[in-house]
């Protein structure tokens, strides 16, 4: 025995084995535990931490979610991401957890029709906050709307003398506002396709962007707010028919406009900065400057609770909701709004022609972070519907992935041979479509971080897409004067 015991201590030991099992904690992305610490096997997969997180919050429904430990995702499983061999037991491990939507959109695979009918390029087109109707805005000075159960044209809207730059839904999907190169903005009743009220006059020069009052702050949806390149954005009563004020403090173009949830209102400029207004009497609030070139966009958090408003596209198709008294649209619209932004502080990035893009907080001067990487202008910017991620279309033929809450970069998507113009998001956040001057769009999965599918079959540059709220389908259109359907 003795001689046993001295053979074992004379054996040169081995390097330390990785831990078996490690103390572990589940913090959501805000900081709240899910439970107390746990041991947990070092190869648990992510379908088992799914399994226990939903048990630990219990969950009545099982929630898809995402695990980080840092900076790095858990793709397969807790040993695959961590170096055990580093790890002191002694400490417990923080892993994040994220949930995901629980619906799935599928990847859009083929065109389900081709319709021809604009004269002219098609600049703009927009899917209703219900899903149910499409709108496009042309060169021809035409704006039709489409009907997408039959997928044929349903109006032709004639009134504009000059090319149609941008359209705009009302959040409660009853009327339709576009915005002309002669600087005048007509509203439309989706219903018959006539025109409402008069044309509202005044701008001098084209309309870049549109933005309606948010339905939860006045479920009438009759305000309405411009940016011109005549470096005005005007507020207007569409039912008056009336400009209720002008908003003067840019000194050149103003590129886009945005309506946000606390009763602000935000502008980009050619004059390099982004304005914050008070909706109420227009007063500046704040100007963020930063950008050394024009800044060409700007995406509030809130984009896409404010769009769909009191629709829950995906849940509750509004078909469901026409039943509901404007009261309940109004609450359902504001726990929407609160569930993204409780403290009222919008969180906004602007993408400029200096390559850069700047997230930006409406609370504070200074921006957040600086995004850099894209080698060639910025032209399109979107924050996903879970408010996460945040994607930028650039020209160097890239579209990018950043992490909505620091800016921090996470991927590049490359495949496009040209310029990428325009992008959209599933409602479900995990696929982005983009449309690029070299005729395509494509797919690419978040999950991945790659394409998950091309579609050709434009004849020429892609000015145009948007994914409908209810991820049912993407429109697609451009130069050469067609919108494409399509689906999974």
């Amino acid at each position: 025995m003795l001689a046993k015991k001295q053979k074992i201590a004379e054996e040169p030991t081995q390097d330390a084995a990785p831990p078996h099992t490690i103390q572990a904690r589940l913090i959501s992305d805000s900081g709240e535990e899910a439970g107390p610490p746990i041991n947990l096997p070092a190869g648990v997969t992510t379908q088992q931490l799914g399994l226990i997180c939903n048990a630990l919050l219990k969950n009545e429904e099982a929630t898809p979610y995402l695990f980080f430990v840092g900076e790095d995702e858990i793709k397969k499983s807790l040993d695959d991401t961590l170096d055990l061999t580093t790890i002191d037991t002694e400490n417990v491990v923080d892993i994040v957890y994220q949930p995901q939507a629980v619906f799935k959109v599928r990847p859009v695979t083929r065109c389900t029709s081709s319709m021809p009918g604009h004269a002219e390029a098609i600049v703009s087109l927009s899917f209703s906050p219900d899903a149910a109707h499409l709108a496009s805005g042309s060169g021809d000075t035409t704006v039709r709307l489409w009907d997408l159960n039959t997928e044929t044209p349903h109006f032709t809207c004639t009134g504009h003398k000059q090319w149609v730059l941008c359209v705009s839904w009302a959040p409660d999907g009853k009327r339709l506002a576009s915005g002309c190169k002669a600087g005048n903005i007509i509203i439309w009743d989706p219903e018959t396709g006539k025109q409402v009220g008069r044309t509202l006059t005044g701008h001098k020069k084209h309309i870049n962007g549109l933005s309606w009052e948010p339905y939860h702050q006045n479920p009438d949806c009759r305000k309405l707010a411009s940016a011109s390149s005549d470096g005005d954005c005007r507020i207007w009563d569409v039912v008056l028919g009336q400009c209720l004020l002008n908003i003067a403090g840019h000194t050149n173009a103003v590129t886009a406009v945005r309506w946000g949830g606390a009763g602000l209102i935000y502008t980009s400029s050619k004059d390099r900065t982004v304005k914050m207004w008070r909706a109420a009497d227009g007063v500046l609030c704040r100007t963020f400057s930063g950008h050394a070139h024009w800044v060409n966009n700007i995406a509030l958090n809130t984009d896409y609770v404010l769009r769909t408003g009191p629709f829950h596209p995906v849940t509750d198709r509004a078909k469901k909701n026409t039943n509901l008294e404007k009261e309940e649209l109004k609450a359902n619209a504001l726990q929407r709004y609160k569930a993204v932004c409780p403290d009222d502080v919008e969180s906004f990035v602007s993408c400029s022609d200096d390559n850069t893009l700047y997230l930006w907080r409406s609370n504070q001067n200074k921006c957040v972070e600086r995004m850099t990487g894209h080698q060639n202008v910025v032209n399109d910017v979107k924050y996903s519907p879970d408010v996460k991620l945040i994607a930028s279309a650039s020209f160097d033929k890239s579209v990018r992935l950043w992490r909505a809450q620091d800016g921090k970069y996470m991927a590049t998507f490359r495949g496009h041979v040209q310029a990428v113009y325009t992008l959209a998001w599933s409602a479900d956040s995990r696929l982005i479509v983009s449309g690029s001057k070299d005729s395509t769009l494509k797919v690419w999965s978040v999950q991945t971080k790659k394409l998950a599918q091309e579609l050709p079959g434009h004849a020429d540059e892609v000015f145009g897409v948007d994914w409908a709220p209810d991820g049912s389908r993407v429109a697609s259109a451009g130069k050469d004067k067609v919108i494409k359907l399509w689906a999974y």
